[in-house]
């Protein structure tokens, strides 16, 4: 029972603030602005896009050294999966030549 009064409260009090602060604003008090002017904003995607262009351009190298890592990765993966196949099959050889013998 104590969560659901809890509850009510919280969105009382959310409402009353709200209501503060519309009333503030209308009474000329501090109101919310965007931080981005129209003139700064046509600006910073000139910006934007050169900075976007260099950063692109380092982590291509990055992309292309993870992709070769990977690569090496996988050979050593497969080159490790034929050497243990081929352990499995001169195993199972060696099982059968000597159940062959006796």
């Amino acid at each position: 029972m104590g969560q659901q009064t809890n509850k009510i409260i919280k969105r009382r009090r959310r409402a009353d603030y709200l209501k503060r602060k519309q009333e503030q604003a209308k009474l000329g008090g501090t109101v919310k602005h965007k931080a981005v002017s129209r003139k700064s904003a046509a600006d910073k995607p000139v910006a934007a896009k050169k900075t976007a262009a260099k950063k692109v351009a380092k982590k291509a190298p990055a992309k292309k050294a993870a992709k070769k890592v990977a690569k090496e990765l996988v050979a050593e993966v497969a080159v490790e999966s034929a050497v243990e196949s081929a352990a499995v099959e001169t195993a199972v050889e060696e099982t059968a030549a000597e159940s062959a013998e006796v």
